[in-house]
């Protein structure tokens, strides 16, 4: 559109330069002679002759609006020439079935389709963007177009429509304009507006249309045309006429053009969003006059919509600039906090990242001083101190020496560093060559055993024997007994002493109700989470490759779809096995054949067959009368003093009641 109107333009700005030295010529003599030159163009007529015709037309309706034309001027003028150019093609469609009258180069139509707005309404002078989603509007303009009418209403709705994406959550384009069901659900004040171009979406129905507002106008009413044939409401306007008086004129206008200019300029300078939109405005506009200045203050304001109307709407046109210097100010106000935020949020983020400046440059420094390395060389070096007092297996070695090498060429920001590096603390933190030196004095374990059982005389013989060969033998030997018994009689507490008669470490855990054999041999390092067996975190826990490890409730084991854990059992029990023990997590062999393993169970009924040839079984009975008296008196009492903080002389239990809560409370 606007390469067809260049000719109008340049014509519009020539006169505008040039003084008017010739009379007025009346107005509706350049509209007969550009609708005479429109008509010869769709007759076949010269071409060139019809663009002769209209800038004449054009430059006299310049003359006689008297003003001196802008970039708006001209641009109002170039509107102008389209419809009078078009004005008789208009009469192909319902809503201007009249040759409109033209006024200052705008042509005025005595009805119009109505284009509802929702979002703000039109102003004159600026050229604007709606964006239209709905495609019988789209379809119904583009209709219009090509019989030739490209002015219609526009009125901005009362409410606006509340769109489908506030209840859905999902972003969709904005809508700016559509159609309405009730002619009511517009205000009456609009703007006529010249359709200049259109264009579709790529990716989704409706588009863009490029429109340039021009006049107020008020809507009168529906037409007497069918409406239900129509997309858009067809109705009667009247056109409202600005006075194009000066601001020097009047002393109250001055000073409300002054308040509204400072406003402007002080925007100007704290917003860069009212900035960008007046500079590119100001060179084609304006301001010696009251409605322009309202026009473009109010066009570039993001006021509330009712604001913005009753700015459109009112005709005083000293009510409309106290209308529009305190929306400016309201505008101010919110530029100010938005300027105050902005400059938090930059003093926060310019905080951030002088801080990590400093600590990036105070890392450099370290670094070519020799006092800190990169954080991979850290984790890499640490690797390396762990195992330096280690006695590494060589196959370990290897893996541990791979998996180095791997870890310094991967980024620390990938997921296979965290990967690489948590297997590698695992083979790392395992305890190779560290051991305990075990008890060599007999008698002192047997003490330790005496004092925290009674009685139990065959386990505490077996654990003496154990520790007899130890010494003769001058090595260590891991074994496999199994305590069976009723709950109660102390096979889980005898565990523990015999860790201390031996003087190494004790580790527990329960086998009851295990059905993943992944508990005892770890997960594969494929799976996310993967972590090593229960044995291999044994030998962590206790810093040591010979620990007492005790497996509780060994004749408890589950057995499902998941693994067999007691299948696993027979090669962690067997001690011509144990010594090159693979954990699936850790995939090297860990020497377990120096750890010593006691079971507990209450039955051996239930612990498989081949399961049961690999335990030394050592049946608990229980206690007799005597033996559980002594309990009481010699173990149970004292502690359970100390427990509660009492002294012997205040505690009086007679014989005759621990007699009678042994014979009828402590049955096994």
């Amino acid at each position: 559109p606007a390469l067809r109107h260049w000719p109008t333009l340049r014509s519009s700005v020539s006169s505008a330069c040039l003084p008017h030295q010739h009379a007025r010529p009346p107005v509706h003599c350049s509209l007969t002679s550009a609708h005479r030159s429109f008509a010869g163009r769709r007759k076949g007529g010269d071409h060139k002759r019809w663009h002769r015709h209209a800038e004449h037309a054009a430059e006299e309706g310049e003359a006689a609006d008297g003003s001196a034309a802008g970039g708006a001027g001209a641009a109002e003028a170039a509107s102008g020439e389209s419809a009078r150019a078009e004005g008789e093609g208009s009469a192909d469609s319902g809503g201007a079935s009249h040759v409109p009258s033209v006024i200052r180069g705008v042509p005025h139509f005595p009805q119009l389709f109505a284009v509802p707005l929702f979002r703000k309404p039109a102003f004159p002078g600026f050229y604007q963007i709606l964006q239209v989603q709905d495609k019988e509007v789209v379809d119904f303009l583009l209709d219009l177009r090509k019989k030739g009418q490209e002015f219609v209403g526009a009125f901005l709705t009362k409410e606006e429509p509340k769109s489908d994406d506030e209840e859905t959550y999902v972003a969709t384009l904005r809508v700016d304009a559509g159609k309405v069901a009730k002619i009511e659900d517009m205000y009456d004040t609009g703007s006529i507006i010249h359709v200049l171009n259109f264009v579709p979406h790529q990716n989704s129905q409706g588009g863009q249309l490029i429109v340039m507002p021009h006049k107020r106008i008020r809507m009168l009413g529906p037409t007497d045309m069918d409406q239900k044939s129509n997309v858009l409401w067809n109705v009667k306007v009247e056109y409202l006429q600005d006075e194009m008086i000066k601001f020097e004129k009047n002393t109250t206008l001055k000073a409300l053009h002054h308040e509204i200019v400072a406003t402007l300029k002080e925007l100007l300078r704290t917003s860069y969003f009212y900035k960008e939109h007046f500079e590119s405005v100001i060179r084609f506009y304006n301001l010696d006059y009251p409605a322009k200045l309202a026009d473009l203050v109010a066009g570039i304001s993001m006021a509330k919509r009712e604001e913005l109307q009753n700015v459109l709407a009112e005709e005083n046109i000293e009510q409309r600039l106290s209308l529009v210097l305190e929306i400016a100010k309201k505008d101010l106000e919110f530029a100010k906090l938005q300027s105050q935020v902005r400059a938090q949020v930059e003093e926060k983020i310019s905080k951030e990242q002088r801080k990590y400046l400093l600590m990036e440059q105070l890392k450099s420094i370290k670094r070519e001083l020799g006092l800190e390395k990169d954080d991979k060389e850290t984790i890499i070096q640490g690797f390396h101190d762990a195992i330096k007092d280690k006695t590494v297996p060589e196959e370990a070695k290897k893996v541990i020496d791979h998996e180095l090498s791997r870890l310094s060429s991967l980024e620390m920001s990938s997921s296979e560093f965290n990967v690489c590096r948590t297997y590698l603390e695992w083979l790392t933190s395992l305890p190779w060559g560290h051991h305990t030196d075990d008890n060599q004095d007999i008698k002192k374990a047997e003490q330790i055993l005496n004092e925290d059982h009674y009685g139990l005389q065959d386990v505490k013989d077996r654990i003496l024997e154990f520790m007899a060969v130890n010494v003769l033998k001058g090595d260590v030997q891991g074994k496999i007994m199994c305590l069976v018994g009723p709950p109660g009689v102390g096979k889980t507490s005898i565990g523990r002493s015999v860790a201390r008669a031996l003087d190494r470490k004790f580790y527990r855990f329960s086998l009851g109700g295990l059905f993943d054999v992944a508990e005892l041999r770890g997960h594969r390092r494929t799976y996310v989470g993967a972590m090593p067996g229960k044995l291999i975190q044994a030998l962590k826990a206790s810093g040591s490759c010979n620990p007492v490890i005790l497996l509780d409730e060994v004749d408890k084991l589950g057995r499902d779809f998941r693994g067999d854990p007691a299948s696993a059992l027979l090669e962690i029990l067997d001690p011509s096995q144990n010594n090159t023990f693979r954990d699936h997590y850790m995939d090297v062999p860990v020497d377990l054949s120096k750890v010593l393993f006691l079971c507990t169970a209450n039955t051996s009924d239930t612990i498989p067959a081949p399961l049961l040839d690999r335990l030394e079984i050592i049946r608990i009975a229980g206690y007799v009368f005597q033996e559980k008296m002594a309990i009481a008196n010699e173990y149970l009492i004292p502690q359970t003093a100390t427990a509660t903080g009492l002294k012997d002389d205040q505690i009086e239990v007679p014989q005759n009641v621990i007699s009678r809560l042994v014979r009828d409370y402590a049955r096994e």
